[in-house]
């Protein structure tokens, strides 16, 4: 009797995840989704665009913060599944308290030290957007700028943007590019590029949030995860570096070993406490690399999706969606506490005045170039 009714009870699970998973499917309605996206902001255009591949994979982006808006991906069973956090129309980025949903991050990814950096001796100041900090390029970051289409096509889009010298208090004037790619590998490779007429700090990244059991679907804690780490970032209680890297070794930021995020979140630990759990850079055992290699994995056992992050950067934020309390409803469901991880590509936190990190300063005549993949 229990084993027939526990096959009952797993039957019946297989078919609400089923109804559950056509849903968000059919909940694509691009043309419809579209209209809801072609407005303006502080008067330039804003649009929604489509990139397909092969095998069925489609991502949506819009030029209002250059958005990953929809991300859908084949499960286990050839279903597709939205894994992307975020809204279906335009009014709801413009009114979210969670601004950074799928954007595109800059002039500087994650926390600089008091909004203050110096180069050639040369004092700066930027906005305190966080805490005493300045996150993710301040106040009006690239992530609530409209961008220019520069081209687009069934598989891809090339963003630009031209970030005004003194832009929320950086040098120089920063020119930048980036190319959103789907290929039919089901991979979307983000190519950053910028140039400037002064020495400044650029740190580029894109903040999608992910849940791989479908977007606003609960839970990320059982997800698994292997990052290729030995080191990580400690940060003082306003998540600020405190200068030196530390080994994982030993401790809750050990994923060499693939881990469910939620196997040891809630340990007593410092670091954890800081950041109500995951909020911390890990330092890639790689280094700085000419072409993107393989950083971390990440599964939904629940849908079989993985995810695979691949990156020339030498550095991995890792959010557990700590900061998330069910005060946003998005596409298909309420954002809850630790509903979406973030795996950001980056340079180490605070760079600017931790010498001793790789560097983030770029001069006139240079060219910062980065390439990151998101490959499921």
């Amino acid at each position: 009797m229990r084993r027939t009714y526990f096959l009952s009870l797993l039957v019946l699970s297989t078919i609400i995840y089923s109804c559950q998973v056509k849903t968000e499917t059919e909940s694509l309605n691009y043309t419809e989704i579209r209209k809801a996206f072609q407005s303006e902001v502080n008067g330039k255009p804003v649009d929604l665009y489509l990139l397909e591949n092969a095998s069925g994979m489609k991502v949506t982006i819009t030029n209002y913060g250059g958005k990953i808006v929809h991300m859908l991906v084949p499960d286990k069973e050839g279903e597709l599944v939205d894994v992307n956090l975020g809204y279906d129309n335009l009014d709801g980025y413009l009114k979210t308290s969670e601004i950074y949903f799928g954007s595109l991050i800059g002039r500087y990814g994650n926390r600089i030290a008091g909004g203050k950096f110096t180069i050639d001796s040369v004092e700066y100041t930027l906005a305190q957007n966080n805490g005493p900090n300045n996150l993710h390029g301040g106040k009006v970051g690239f992530n609530n700028v409209v961008w220019e289409v520069k081209s687009s096509s069934a598989k891809s889009i090339t963003l630009a943007y031209t970030s005004a010298d003194g832009e929320e208090g950086f040098p120089g004037e920063l020119a930048v590019t980036v190319t959103y790619e789907l290929t039919d590998q089901n991979e979307i490779v983000m190519t950053y590029d910028a140039t400037t007429d002064k020495a400044t700090h650029v740190n580029l990244t894109n903040h999608a949030f992910f849940n791989l059991n479908g977007d606003g679907s609960g839970t990320v804690n059982d997800h698994v995860l292997m990052v290729k780490a030995s080191n990580y970032t400690p940060v003082d209680e306003t998540l600020i570096p405190l200068g030196e890297n530390a080994s994982v070794e030993g401790t809750p930021f050990d994923f060499r070993t693939p881990t469910a995020i939620g196997a040891r979140v809630d340990v007593e630990d410092e670091q954890l406490g800081y950041g109500n759990g995951y909020d911390h850079n890990f330092v890639l055992d790689k280094g700085i690399t000419a072409s993107p290699e393989l950083v971390a994995t990440i599964k939904s056992e629940q849908t079989g999706i993985e995810l695979d992050i691949l990156t020339t950067e030498p550095g991995l934020q890792f959010y557990g969606g700590n900061f998330l309390n069910g005060s946003e409803t998005g596409k298909n469901g309420t954002y809850n506490f630790r509903g979406a991880f973030c795996l950001e590509t980056q340079h180490y936190p605070d760079t600017p005045n931790n010498p001793n990190f790789p560097t983030t300063l770029l001069k006139p005549g240079e060219q910062y170039h980065t390439v990151s993949i998101y490959r499921f």
